[in-house]
């Protein structure tokens, strides 16, 4: 048996235990280190003795974190101006081998800077007995000055094997850990940053603007925003996640900066957030006065409850309590119309299980969370580790403030070193949600176009006032401050090609349709649409209008019910999406056989069409400036005369008898001239006046004095 265990630092120098464990302990060292159980390493940090100062005061800022085979595993909280801390926190780390050793590293929080480094130090996990308290001295070293001296750094641990089920329970459920274990490196919450919107910041650069920026920093979390050049008003519209360690919250420090090329960024001001004084679960819009400079930030701030939360209250919601229910039930009943209008419904979301997802880690594996969002609101699940089949049961609530929103629930995959990895979305229209019934959704891709590997079970309830909801229908919609920036894309650009030319067509049929009758192709049809039509503008009322399209409603209404519908757009539109998967997986499967040519190709038709379509657009509008900017005098006069008889005739004959004729004339043309070529007099008119690139292509340019005949002569002669 070991009488002491061996302790390594960053320089490899023997660290000493203050207190021997007892022989008679379990030793690790009788474990084979290929063995892949389970452990659980309790830690207690106690306090740290005369650390390194690092600060112009002569004292540091003190934290340690813990890593194991490169990944952070607990941060402690920062200890201010003292060289002496006392920490007392508690960290529950699960191990699955041995063989990496506990690395521990101090660092001085510097506010707005880069923190410095005030020594590290490694524990040998092979050494420690099992199921023994161990105090633990470790002395702090820096690799490139081993001879200094950085002071001590004091711990308390313990290692516990979990074989068997054990183990299982505590790789995959996080939730119970026992109240000792829960203040440890687990965070107590989540907390959504979003920042929208700088305004009246400070001008740093000598053209009287800058090019702003934001750093955000939690505790040892920190953040950058990108760059806005140029601007004393700058739209982000980003979104930041940081852990919350402690129970009672924390500050949040906000630095704005103006990027310098070559030289030190310029500093704009602060500000800071006390995420003690925000509620939970809740989203917060947040406008901050920069200290030390000038100008606003504007952000959403959302604190969410997360691994922390024991599973007995997660199963609790606000439906199933009956009295509840009632209650929420009368706040949005038909009798509250006129209370709080923006206070539209209530939403309840039972976040369930996934089963099947994509792994996601080399191991095979994925770590999965779930974000649930509505609008600007966004909260987000804990992490269940390892597992492919992850049962959350969470329940979520949200305050509706549009009926026709949509629920979006994503599922992602955690790396403690990167940005979190995409598993499936899914989208669901709070119209279409049935009150209490657990579904299984099937997960989609990004652009929920195609579904992805795995489906997720949600049970929705939905509970609003429709008069409220009718009323919020006709106001405008809420702003999203989140949303993808727009990337050029083939098959997005073909896609939306193809929407706007089937709307197009859809009116150029309705046309042809109408020139048919006028036309006479068939004499019944055109017979019964020119009594109609005399019928119609004779006994016309502005009532008729919406009546028409009342009984167009209606008439589809009847269709669908009677399932005689004929709806095509939705399948026309998979196919669309189809289509554009199909490619894709072409792109990506059959990329050699698929010349680069060809793509070119495919990609310059589309844009033909569109620059065209562009052309004939911009033509009109510029055609109707041009003949009120008497560009061409004559048919500016000739509209002014035009417009002259047409008032008068609209001042003495009712409207009513104006479309008669103009009716009577394009039914009867066609009987009355057989050969006639249809027309439309106010586009023809148009057509005749240039745009605005043909009124520069018709400009006379004025001849180069040195190009001219006599001058040329001249310089001949002599």
């Amino acid at each position: 048996m070991l009488d002491n265990c061996k302790l390594k630092s960053a320089c490899n120098l023997p660290l000493i235990y203050n207190k021997k464990i007892n022989t008679s302990g379990t030793s690790n060292a009788d474990v084979p280190l290929a063995d892949p159980g389970m452990y659980q390493l309790d830690i207690t940090l106690r306090r740290g003795q005369s650390l390194a100062a690092r600060d112009r005061g002569g004292t540091s800022d003190p934290y340690v974190k813990f890593k194991i085979a490169g990944k952070e595993v607990f941060r402690s909280k920062i200890v201010y101006k003292n060289l002496n801390p006392v920490w007392e926190e508690k960290a529950c780390i699960l191990v699955d081998h041995l063989r990496e050793p506990l690395y521990v590293k101090v660092f001085d929080y510097d506010f707005g800077l880069q923190d410095d480094f005030m020594g590290s130090a490694f524990l040998d996990l092979t050494q420690l007995e099992l199921n023994k308290p161990t105090d633990v001295t470790l002395p702090l070293k820096d690799p490139h000055y081993p001879d200094h001296d950085l002071g001590i750094i004091l711990l308390s641990v313990i290692l516990t094997p979990k074989e068997g089920e054990h183990r299982d329970v505590f790789q995959t459920q996080s939730l119970r850990l026992s109240d000792v274990h829960r203040k440890s490196h687990l965070w107590r919450g989540i907390v959504s940053i979003t920042l929208i919107e700088g305004r009246d910041l400070k001008a740093m650069d000598s053209n009287g603007l800058s090019d702003p920026y934001v750093k955000f920093r939690l505790g040892h979390q920190k953040y950058k925003s990108k760059i806005m050049p140029k601007t004393l008003n700058p739209q982000w519209r980003e979104q930041f996640d940081f852990h919350l360690y402690e129970e009672r919250g924390g500050i949040i420090d906000i630095t704005a900066w103006d990027k310098d090329a070559g030289k030190r960024d310029d500093f704009i001001g602060r500000c800071q957030v006390d995420l003690s004084a925000l509620s939970r679960e809740q989203t917060h819009k947040l406008e901050l006065q920069l200290q030390e400079g000038e100008g606003h930030l504007v952000l959403l701030v959302t604190l969410t409850a997360s691994a922390t939360v024991s599973i007995s209250d997660l199963s609790v919601n606000s439906l199933e309590d009956q009295k509840e229910r009632e209650e929420i039930l009368k706040r949005y009943s038909p009798l509250r119309i006129f209370h709080n209008l923006k206070d539209v419904g209530f939403l309840q979301v039972k976040v369930i299980r996934a089963e099947g997802l994509m792994a996601a880690d080399v191991t095979g594996k994925s770590d999965p969370f779930c974000v649930v969002e509505l609008n600007n609101d966004r909260l987000l699940t804990h992490t269940v580790y390892k597992n492919l089949n992850p049962e959350w049961n969470k329940v979520f609530t949200f305050n509706v403030k549009d009926i026709h929103s949509v629920l979006e629930v994503t599922v992602y995959d955690e790396d403690r070193d990167r940005s979190a990895d995409f598993l499936g979305k899914v989208a669901i229209p709070l119209l279409s949600i049935q009150n209490g019934e657990q579904k299984a959704y099937v997960l989609k891709n990004k652009q929920l176009t195609g579904p992805t590997k795995g489906v997720i079970y949600l049970e929705i309830d939905v509970i609003f006032n429709a008069v409220k909801a009718s009323l919020r229908t006709l106001i405008p919609k809420e702003q999203k401050y989140i949303e993808e920036e727009n990337r050029l894309s083939k098959q997005l650009l073909l896609r939306n090609f193809i929407r706007t030319k089937r709307c197009v067509m859809v009116l150029v049929n309705a046309a042809y349709y109408i020139n048919s009758c006028f036309d006479w192709d068939s004499p019944p049809r055109s017979l019964a649409a020119f009594v109609l039509f005399l019928f119609v503008v004779w006994n016309f009322e502005l009532y008729m209008i919406p009546l028409v399209l009342l009984l167009l409603l209606t008439w589809n209404y009847f269709l669908i019910i009677s399932g005689k519908d004929n709806r095509q757009r939705d399948t026309v539109v998979e196919d669309i999406l189809e289509d554009e998967e199909e490619e894709d997986d072409k792109d990506d499967k059959d990329s050699e056989k698929k010349g680069f040519m060809n793509k070119i190709y495919a990609i310059q038709e589309v844009c033909i069409s569109v620059q065209n379509v562009l052309d004939e657009v911009a033509s009109f509008g510029e055609r109707i400036k041009n003949t009120f900017n008497w560009t061409v005098p004559f048919l500016s006069w000739l509209a002014i005369v035009a417009l002259c008889v047409f008032i008068v005739i609209l001042y003495f004959i009712p409207l009513r008898y104006i479309v008669l004729v103009w009716g009577i004339n394009k039914f009867t043309k066609k009987l009355r001239c057989p050969y006639a070529i249809d027309n439309n007099e106010l586009l023809d008119f148009l057509s005749r006046v240039p745009s605005d690139v043909q009124v520069v292509q018709y400009q006379e340019l004025k001849p180069d004095p040195s190009h001219s005949p006599c001058k040329r002569k001249k310089n001949n002669l002599s």
